[in-house]
């Protein structure tokens, strides 16, 4: 080594540390349309991750939303699978999970709130809370994580803005807190004001959204802001300030920590209104990656070695590479590229293939990655959602996600026999990622399957993708069974063995445990009472 050479530092836990903390990892959920997307893109222009953000819609620059890959959601306009994004932003390491917004994609959206560490929930003004936002809370209500929530759409004409907050109440229980305020909305949409700062933000030099534009602070008694705003909006603000001060939650870092209060932003993601001001107080407000459970304890993201989960599986991300890619959120410590790890539920050590970060469809790939982290390894087919990798001194497994009971049902099979391979290929992939549910008849094949989704828009995008990415046209037929139970003993009641209902079909699924089918609810019960040792589950552990 040459004299002027120096060796490098070596990493420490403080750096470790360092590293971590910097991270924050985020899940956007919503009802289809508030607008969830072009949120996301509008981060990611602030972030510099992009020059110019492509309208979702497409209208004003004719452009397909960034972390929307998948030609079906590109012509559909809804987002059907979660994207990850990761970008740098005022020394910050941000993952953005943006989820799907439809409602047949819930599940999906569960597994991914998994891995985030709080939600923004966004609202479109004119709407307030809808069905797929109250599902979603749910979710996050269970998980314990904080709730931010953007009220978007301001460049519309929107509810009253207190009416807007009451239905947050009502609706999803839980206590709000507004950050800043708007004043007017649709056309007469000028700004919001800051409650903490108490001054207004206005905004020019937007090109519709595509440029991050030019932001004036006013303060609250500045003449200028009343020829900006009008004397009637000035008064209007006063007077809704002064209800605000009275009437709302005081700002609780605590409660906004567990989830019982939510911090709510007032703004337009489509013309980049109250984004910056939104993301500047969200990174203030939230935390680093916390400690999670598994079966051996709480397991510190600082302290303890490498580890993470799979919570998403995805084929056919690159057309080019017919690939599957397993996302992994990693919980502790520092992924190395080069060294082995343990995958527990497969009971051997690995090197993680190719592991890669993404921005939607383009990726790169990485040598390391810290705890908050969200990477994606190239999965063979060993990878199932919810499995737990480790370091090989350290065996654990973190809590597994739960498989949600399917509700529509189909048989499915390929019009091609001689595509036979392709179709069970394409089939088992789609099944792995968890976007279908298989069941095939006891002693059938799987050439004839039964396929089942919570959704509907899932058997579009099913028979969508086996034509496109297999190259296999398939025939569908709708089953007329809405209830589903696995049985939990076949040991002590066969399955033959059970005195069923005449609308019961018995089935397995693709780990060869046994199911029963039901048309109506009440032979549920029926089956249960004639076969009074029979225990049936809702959910496959």
């Amino acid at each position: 080594m040459a004299d002027d050479e120096v060796m490098p530092r070596e990493f420490t836990v403080s750096d470790l540390r360092t590293e971590i903390e910097k991270r924050r990892t985020f899940a956007i959920i919503s009802h289809p349309d508030a607008g969830k997307t072009t949120l996301t893109e509008k981060f990611l222009l602030y972030g510099g991750a992009i020059n110019l953000a492509g309208s979702v819609k497409g209208k004003a620059t004719a452009r397909h939303a960034v972390s929307d890959w998948m030609d079906i959601e590109k012509q559909r306009g809804i987002s059907v699978t979660s994207s990850v994004l990761q970008f740098p932003y005022k020394g910050f390491c941000i993952n953005i999970l943006d989820t799907p917004g439809h409602q047949d994609f819930s599940e999906d959206t569960y597994r991914t709130l998994m891995a985030a560490d709080s939600a923004v929930m966004v609202i479109d003004a004119s709407k307030g809370v809808e069905a797929q936002t109250r599902k979603l809370f749910k979710v996050c209500v269970m998980r314990h994580i904080p709730i931010f929530t953007f009220i978007n759409k301001m460049d519309r004409d929107a509810r009253d803005t207190f009416d807007l907050l009451d239905d947050i109440e009502t609706e999803l229980g839980i206590a709000t807190c507004p950050i800043n305020w708007p004043i007017g909305s649709g056309k007469n949409f000028k700004g919001v004001y800051d409650r903490r700062g108490r001054h207004v933000v206005t905004y020019s030099g937007t090109e519709k959204g595509t440029k991050e534009g030019t932001e004036t602070i006013y303060e609250i008694d500045d003449p200028k802001l009343t020829s900006f705003i009008g004397q009637d909006a000035q008064e209007k603000l006063e007077e809704e300030i002064e209800l605000l001060d009275g009437a709302s939650a005081a700002f609780d870092q605590e409660k906004v920590s567990k989830g019982e209060l939510s911090p709510v932003f007032f703004g337009s993601a489509l013309t980049n209104f109250g984004v910056e001001i939104f993301l500047n107080y969200f990174l203030e407000m939230t935390m680093p990656p916390l400690a999670r459970e598994a079966d051996c304890g709480t397991i510190d993201p600082v302290k303890e070695p490498f580890s993470a989960f799979v919570f998403k599986i995805q084929a056919n991300m690159n057309k080019m590479h017919r690939d599957r890619i397993a996302f992994m959120r990693i919980c502790s410590g520092k992924f190395e590229a080069d060294k082995e790890v343990y995958h527990v539920q497969g009971k051997r050590t690995l090197r993680l293939s190719q592991p890669q970060q993404m921005m939607a469809s383009s990726r790169h790939v990485v040598s390391e990655a810290y705890a908050g982290d969200i990477i994606g390894v190239f999965d063979p087919g060993i990878f199932s959602i919810g499995d737990t990798v480790c370091m090989p001194g350290h065996k654990f497994a973190y809590e597994g996600i739960p498989t949600f009971a399917p509700e529509h049902f189909a048989r499915v099979r390929p019009m091609d026999t001689m595509k036979r391979k392709q179709f069970v290929k394409g089939m088992t992939q789609i099944a792995q990622e968890g976007a279908i549910q298989i069941f095939e008849e006891p002693n059938g094949s799987l050439e004839e399957t039964i396929v089942g989704v919570v959704g509907m828009l899932q058997f579009d995008v099913l028979k969508y993708r086996l034509e496109n990415e297999y190259n296999v046209e398939i025939r569908m037929e709708d089953l007329p069974y809405e209830y589903i139970r696995w049985i939990e003993n076949p040991e002590e009641v066969p399955p033959e063995k059970i005195t069923g209902t005449s609308d019961m079909k018995r089935i397995v699924d693709l780990k060869g445990r046994p199911l029963l089918l039901f048309v109506n609810s009440w032979s549920v019960g029926m089956v249960e009472e004639r076969n009074p040792k029979l225990r049936l589950a809702e959910f496959a552990r």
